[in-house]
């Protein structure tokens, strides 16, 4: 029998040995070949283009390409042989082989299939060929004739649908993304006393009767990518959530997905985020562009302003992330890959558009600053950030500023209508303990300085802040949550003798007298993948920093579509 016979006999328990045995662990149950879902094979379909974009398998030419695979092993033979004889080896993009990963005898036939081409190229090469050599490769094949046959419908059927969604698909670039939010709210409680804010008197509201309100608000993004790994975001918004700081007579109210005017559509976001090598990324936007774009706001489980916190206050640290922004650039450097990243940013508000004096990019109000990020294990992560807020006369009204964040007090604006800076300090902490339950919290410490209108004096003060909260995941339906959260409203205090003189002389506002606290409980239940009902309510004691006004309710129920 010649020399190329006892090679085509010595590949077949080779290759069995090898491919039922080097991934150490084989799926022997049968696969069912019922079709799968379209939202599977999208999955498989990029799967397969990010395979493609990282080079695809490679093939092996030496077994000692593959990284996790050393001469110890006890495969390490066969998988030489199979390099060294016939080349039918490939390892991942890598270079790894991953042994130890589970097959499925559909794995299995693709792996068999690939090497029996690969034989029968060598096969084919030579001048002879005996019949009982043909015979030994065609056994081979038979045994999964039905696994290989089943194997190329599929093919052909991801085929299929790949050519439908490419001839039907909105842009090979961009991805449209919609949400939109249904929400019923209704407000409760005492009154709040007159407030003095920015030399302006605001009225409180005794025994206010608020009326239940039906409210929307959509969004539609167009995420867009020229290069697989950048993103121009594009989104547009409609809405008609009312503030309910209007009727109660305290900010700290606010829905957490408040805002809009009289549902007119609005350019509502508008920013490139890009990277810069493997470990740099840069933002830069012209609209909407926000602290929390960019920064790591903490709070997974609340930030989101369409399925996170039904309150305004805890969805994030207001004091730091509530400070001007809009316009502006970003970058961020990862340190240490998943554990340490430090980022820095320069943001201003829509007069950077504005060639107006006190105004444009660099002459008007902005927020600088930077913040480390910290992941000493997976799950926790911790965050550190300073951010420089400079805001003008111009921007400060009977309103509020964004000088102090989500308040309700005199942190609003703590000199009234005249230049403003502050430096904001701002602590952030988040922990998965185990795979249900999530605990965060944050704190945040704020200097302000301004002018006395008319006089040089130097005008100083403090504001505080802290929120912590608990969330229990997969509560009677996977990806429910059940979450409660609270913490100390921005609460402003002054801190130096031109300031008390000038409160005491009726210049400026004083600080805020008493405590306010804020206290949420909601549940997020998923109706399907796509739509989410979350019922939930959240009460402000002591609103506006006076215990004397009596606490405020508010009562939400939120339904968020997303397609």
């Amino acid at each position: 029998m010649n020399r190329l016979f006892w090679q085509a006999v010595k590949v077949a328990p080779v290759l069995l040995a090898a491919c039922l045995f080097a991934g150490n662990k084989v799926n022997a149950q049968t696969v069912s070949a019922e079709k799968e879902g379209v939202n599977q094979t999208l999955e498989k379909i990029n799967n397969y283009q990010n395979l493609d974009q990282q080079g695809g398998l490679s093939q092996v030419t030496n077994v000692n390409q593959l990284r996790d695979v050393s001469p110890t092993d006890w495969a390490y033979e066969a998988l030489r042989s199979l390099v060294d004889r016939y080349g039918c080896i490939a390892g991942f993009p890598n270079q790894t082989y991953r042994g130890n990963q589970p097959l499925t005898r559909y794995e299995f036939a693709a792996g068999l299939n690939s090497c029996l081409n690969q034989i029968e190229r060598l096969i084919a090469s030579q001048e002879s060929v005996s019949q009982e050599d043909l015979d030994t490769i065609a056994r081979l094949s038979q045994e999964f004739e039905a696994e290989l046959a089943t194997l190329g419908g599929r093919v052909d059927e991801l085929e299929s649908r790949t050519a439908v969604l490419e001839d039907s698909q909105f842009s090979i670039t961009t991805k449209l993304q919609g949400e939109a939010i249904f929400g019923i709210a209704d407000a409760f409680g005492g009154g709040t006393e007159d407030t003095e804010v920015a030399g302006v008197t605001i009225p409180g509201e005794d025994d206010f009767d608020a009326e239940t309100t039906f409210s929307n608000r959509v969004r539609l993004s167009f995420d867009t990518s020229f290069t697989g790994q950048d993103l121009l975001k594009t989104r547009l918004q409609a809405a008609n959530v009312p503030n309910y700081g209007d009727v109660t007579g305290t900010d700290s109210s606010r829905l957490g997905f408040d805002g809009g005017d009289d549902n007119n559509i609005e350019l509502d976001k508008l920013y490139y985020r890009f990277p810069v090598g493997e470990r740099i990324t840069a933002w830069v936007g012209t609209n909407g562009l926000d602290l929390d774009d960019i920064f790591n706001p903490g709070n997974p489980t609340l930030a989101s302003s369409g399925s996170g916190a039904l309150s305004r206050f805890n969805r994030y640290n207001p004091l730091i992330f509530r400070s001007t922004q809009g316009a502006g650039a970003g970058v961020s450097f990862d340190i240490i890959p998943d554990r340490v990243a430090v980022t820095g940013l320069y943001l201003t508000d829509d007069g950077a558009a504005s060639p107006a004096v006190e105004e444009g990019l660099f002459n008007g109000s902005f927020s600088g600053g930077a913040q480390l990020e910290f992941t000493p294990f997976e799950a926790l992560e911790l965050t550190a950030t300073y951010v420089r807020n400079y805001q003008t006369a111009d921007s400060v009204d009977q309103s509020g500023s964004t000088v102090g964040g989500v308040t309700g007090g005199f942190a609003t604006a703590p000199f009234g209508e005249t230049d403003t800076t502050a430096n904001k300090f701002g602590l952030g902490a988040n922990f998965d303990v185990g795979e249900r339950f999530v605990v965060g919290a944050f704190g945040g410490y704020s200097k302000v300085n301004g002018l006395i209108p008319g006089d040089d004096n130097d005008l100083s003060g403090e504001i505080w802040t802290w929120g912590a909260n608990v969330s229990l995941l997969d509560l009677v339906k996977e990806g429910s949550q059940l979450s409660i959260a609270g913490g100390m409203v921005p609460r402003f205090g002054i801190d130096n003798a031109a300031s008390a003189a000038a409160v005491a002389a009726g210049t400026i506002p004083g600080g805020d007298p008493d405590t306010s606290y804020l206290v949420e409980a909601h549940y997020k239940f998923p109706v399907n993948e796509n739509i989410e009902i979350t019922p939930g309510a959240f009460a402000v004691f002591n609103p506006n920093h006076v215990s004397g006004n009596d606490t405020v309710y508010t009562g939400v129920l939120r339904t968020t579509f997303k397609f």
